[in-house]
C-alpha cells in the first residue's frame, strides 16, 4: 500500500511549480542579465533528459500511447498554449510557418532534437518585444485612452483566432491596456497613477522574460509532452525539481497557500488546513491575486504578469507580520473589482487539519433533531509516529472514532461527515476510516497500468457507527475523499449529499532521472508519472466522473468548469469488474427517491433554498457574458452589478467567509472571533439526514429494508 501514497499528495503541490522558473529578490523582479535580442538554444544535459523523458512516458506511463503523428498534433497544441495561451504575441504568419512541424514532435523526442522547439521559442521572443515596444510607446502619450468612446472587449480568448498583421495585433493589445486601466481608474487610482502602475507592470513583466534561460524553455517543451499523456504527468527541470525538494523540507510558514501562474495571474491552486488562509476563510482554489502588500501600510504592489517564484518570494514572510492582498475571486464576474484580504502570516498549525466536530440543531417534521457534523479537511497520518508505535500519532481515523464516540455521548440523531473542499491525503486513512462505518470488505481496487489489480480492504470486522449517516462533497472533494464517499454509496451506508466531486482517480510517482544514469554528472530533473487508477468496489472509476451525489445541490459551477472533465488530456472513465461485497439495508432506491421528493419539495417552499438556486442560476448565466464595455459610464454600471450579484451570493452565505465582510481589511484578523455565517448547504443536508431518519422508522420502509 505504501507506494500509492505518494499519489494522493494534491497535484497542486507538485504542480505549482508549472511554467517558468527564476530566482527571487525580495520584493519585485530583478534585472535579468540576458536581452530579448538572444536566442535561448539548448544545452547537452537537456538531450540525455529528453531521452530519459521520452523513453519513462512511453514505456511506463499508465496509458502506453504511442509516439505518433496524432500525439505530435496534441503536443504541438500544448506546447503553443504554454507559450501563447491568450493569442496576444504570435500572428498568424507565424503559425503557419510553425504547421510544417506539428506531426514531427514525435520525431524530435525520438531522435533526440530540439532544435524546432526552441525556435518556436525564439519566435516568440521576437513577437515579445514587438508587444512591449508598443506597449510602452501607448502608455508613453500623454492620454492613452478615451474612456468615453464606446467600445467594448470579448475577455475570453478560448476562441479568438491569430490576429493577421500587427495593426490587428495592436488593436487587441490596446483594448486589453485601456481595460486594465480603466480597472485601476474605477479603483480610486489618479489618471497619472493608473499609468505609472501599468507601466511598471509592464517594465517587470520585460525583466521577468529576460530572465528566462534554456531550462525554462525545455522544461515547457517537456511537459507539453508530459501533460498530453494526462494532466498529472510532468517533467521539472533540475532548479524546479531542487526547488520543490527544499519547499516540502521546510516548515510551512506564510499564508498557507499553494500558488501557480495562468494566463498572467498568480492563481492559488490549493488552501492548506490549518493555515490563515484556512482559518479565515477568505481565500479559495482557483482565486487571482492580483497585488500584495507587507503590513497595514505598506504600498499594493502589482503582480500581474510576474512569476510565480516572484510571487511566492513576495507574499511568503516572517511569522506573526502581516501581508494584504487585492484578489479577484474565481466566481467573479467579468470586470469585477478584486478584494483587499489582511492575513497574519504564521506557521502552519497540523493541529488545525484535524477532524473537528460541531452539534447543530434541525427543525424537521415538527421535531428538532441534533445532528453531529465531523468536518474533515484532509485525510492525514503522521506515518513516521505509527511506524514507531507511538500511543497518539497523529491519524484521521483515530480522531473522527473519538469524536463519534463524544458525539454518541450527546445522544446525536445522526451524523453528518463533511468532506467539501478535501483535496485527499493518505490512502490508508480513506480505507481505514470507511471502516469505521462498515463491518468489514473492500474499499477501493487499484489497477496498474499492466492490468495487475490490488483490492485494498478493511479487515476489522467492528464498527464504530452504525446509525444514520450523510457525507457531504463538492467539486473540490478529491481522491482520498472521493475513495470514502465512494464505498459509503457503494455499501449503501449513508447518503452522498452535494456536487459531483473532482474525478481524480489516477496514482502518481516520482522518479528522478539521474538514478537511472547514476553515473551521469549532469543533473537531469524529475518526471511525476501515473502508474494507475482507482476503481469503486463496484468496478466503477471514479477517474473523470468522480462520485455523484444522491442528492445534488445548488451549485455555482457549470458541468466540467472545474475538476478533472476539464483537463482535455484526462485519463478516461471506465469499468473493472465487481469486488464481492455485503451491502447494508440501510439504504435502497425507493428510500433516496423519497428524499428527492422531500427535497424537490423545500426548493419550491423554502425561501432560503429558493433564493439561493435562482441566485446562483442568475449567477452562472452572468459569467457565460465574457464581453465588458471600454466606456467608463457603461463600465461602472457593470462593476455595480457584479458587486450586487456578489453580495447576494454573501448574504446565501455561498462566499465562504466566516464572519461579515467588513470594508476595512482590518476586520478580518480574528477570524474565529468572528460571527459564524449560516451554511445553508450543512443546513439542507442536516434536514435530508433528518428525513431519512423519520423515513427510515416507516414501517413500510423497514420491511422493504429486510427483504
Amino acid at each position: 500500500m505504501r507506494k500509492y501514497l505518494i499519489t494522493l499528495i494534491p497535484v497542486v503541490l507538485l504542480g505549482w511549480q508549472r511554467g517558468p522558473v527564476q530566482d527571487h529578490t525580495a520584493t519585485v523582479p530583478a534585472v535579468g542579465t540576458s536581452s530579448l535580442e538572444d536566442d535561448i538554444k539548448p544545452i547537452p544535459a537537456q538531450y540525455k533528459a529528453e531521452e530519459l523523458t521520452t523513453r519513462i512516458l512511453s514505456s511506463y506511463h499508465y496509458r502506453k500511447t504511442k509516439l505518433n503523428d496524432s500525439l505530435s498534433a496534441a503536443i504541438f497544441d500544448k506546447y503553443i498554449d504554454g507559450i501563447d495561451h491568450g493569442k496576444l504575441y504570435y500572428l498568424a504568419e507565424d503559425m503557419k510557418q510553425f504547421e510544417q512541424y506539428k506531426n514531427q514532435f514525435d520525431d524530435y523526442l525520438q531522435k533526440r532534437e530540439l532544435d524546432v522547439p526552441f525556435q518556436i521559442y525564439n519566435v516568440f521572443r521576437k513577437r515579445y518585444k514587438e508587444r512591449s515596444e508598443y506597449i510602452h510607446d501607448l502608455l508613453g502619450k500623454e492620454k492613452p485612452f478615451d474612456f468615453t468612446t464606446d467600445e467594448s472587449m470579448d475577455t475570453d480568448r478560448e476562441k479568438a483566432t491569430w490576429a493577421k498583421n500587427t495593426d490587428e495585433l495592436n488593436d487587441t493589445w490596446r483594448k486589453y491596456l485601456k481595460s486594465e486601466a480603466l480597472d485601476l481608474k474605477l479603483s480610486g487610482k489618479a489618471d497619472t497613477a493608473v499609468i505609472t502602475t501599468l507601466r511598471d507592470r509592464y517594465k517587470n513583466r520585460d525583466r521577468a522574460l529576460g530572465r528566462i534561460r534554456t531550462e525554462q524553455v525545455f522544461q515547457m517543451f517537456m511537459n507539453a509532452y508530459a501533460e498530453s499523456m494526462d494532466p498529472h504527468t510532468s517533467y521539472m527541470a533540475p532548479t524546479s525539481a531542487d526547488r520543490f525538494k527544499q519547499e516540502m523540507s521546510q516548515s510551512l510558514e506564510g499564508i498557507g497557500a499553494l500558488l501557480g501562474e495562468e494566463d498572467n495571474y498568480i492563481k492559488i491552486k490549493d488552501v492548506i488546513p490549518g493555515g490563515p488562509a484556512f482559518k479565515g476563510k477568505q481565500l479559495k482554489k482557483e482565486d487571482k491575486i492580483v497585488a500584495v502588500a507587507q503590513g497595514d501600510e505598506g504600498k499594493m504592489v502589482d503582480i500581474i504578469g510576474w512569476f510565480v517564484d516572484d510571487a511566492v518570494k513576495l507574499i511568503k514572510g516572517p511569522k506573526s507580520t502581516v501581508v494584504r492582498l487585492q484578489v479577484i475571486s474565481a466566481d467573479a464576474l467579468p470586470g469585477t473589482p478584486p478584494k483587499e484580504y489582511r492575513l497574519v502570516r504564521e506557521k502552519i498549525k497540523l493541529e488545525e487539519q484535524r477532524a473537528k466536530s460541531e452539534i447543530v440543531s434541525i427543525n424537521n417534521a415538527n421535531k428538532t433533531f441534533k445532528i453531529g457534523v465531523i468536518d474533515i479537511p484532509l485525510f492525514y497520518r503522521d506515518f513516521e509516529g505509527a511506524q514507531h508505535r507511538e500511543k497518539e500519532f497523529s491519524s484521521t481515523t483515530r480522531d473522527v472514532q473519538k469524536l463519534i464516540t463524544e458525539l454518541q455521548a450527546s445522544n446525536v440523531d445522526g451524523i453528518v461527515i463533511d468532506l467539501r473542499n478535501n483535496g485527499g491525503g493518505s490512502l490508508t486513512e480513506a480505507v481505514s476510516l470507511t471502516g469505521l462505518f462498515i463491518n468489514r470488505g473492500p474499499v477501493v481496487q487499484v489497477k496498474e497500468g499492466q492490468g495487475e489489480i490490488e483490492v485494498q480492504s478493511d479487515n476489522d470486522p467492528s464498527i464504530a457507527y452504525d446509525g444514520p449517516m450523510a457525507v457531504m462533497v463538492n467539486r473540490f472533494s478529491a481522491s482520498a475523499s472521493e475513495i470514502f464517499a465512494a464505498a459509503i454509496q457503494d455499501y449503501k451506508r449513508g447518503i452522498i449529499v452535494g456536487e459531483q466531486t473532482y474525478g481524480k482517480g489516477t496514482v502518481q510517482t516520482l522518479i528522478d532521472l539521474n538514478q537511472w544514469v547514476p553515473k551521469e554528472t549532469d543533473q537531469l530533473g524529475q518526471v511525476k508519472l501515473t502508474v494507475a487508477k482507482f476503481y469503486r468496489i463496484n468496478g466503477s472509476s471514479t477517474q473523470l466522473k468522480g462520485v455523484m451525489p444522491d442528492l445534488e445541490l445548488p451549485t455555482a459551477f457549470k458541468e466540467n468548469e472545474y475538476g478533472e472533465g476539464s483537463q482535455p488530456s484526462a485519463l478516461p472513465w471506465d469499468q473493472i469488474a465487481s469486488s464481492k461485497y455485503d451491502v447494508t439495508n440501510n439504504i435502497n432506491a425507493k428510500i433516496v427517491e423519497q428524499l428527492r421528493d422531500k427535497y424537490k419539495h423545500r426548493l419550491k417552499t423554502d425561501e432560503e433554498l429558493k433564493t439561493l438556486a435562482k441566485t446562483l442560476q442568475e449567477f452562472k448565466e452572468a459569467r457565460e457574458n465574457k464581453v465588458v464595455s471600454l466606456q467608463e459610464s457603461k463600465r461602472k454600471i457593470e462593476r455595480d452589478e457584479a458587486e450586487k450579484k456578489r453580495a447576494a451570493m454573501k448574504q446565501l452565505g455561498e462566499d465562504t467567509t466566516d464572519g461579515e465582510e467588513d470594508e476595512d481589511p482590518k476586520a478580518v484578523e480574528a477570524p474565529k472571533e468572528a460571527k459564524k455565517k449560516k451554511d445553508i448547504y450543512l443546513t439542507e443536508t442536516g434536514r435530508m439526514l433528518a428525513d431519512l431518519i423519520v423515513i427510515s422508522k416507516e414501517p413500510s420502509l423497514a420491511g422493504a429494508k429486510k427483504k
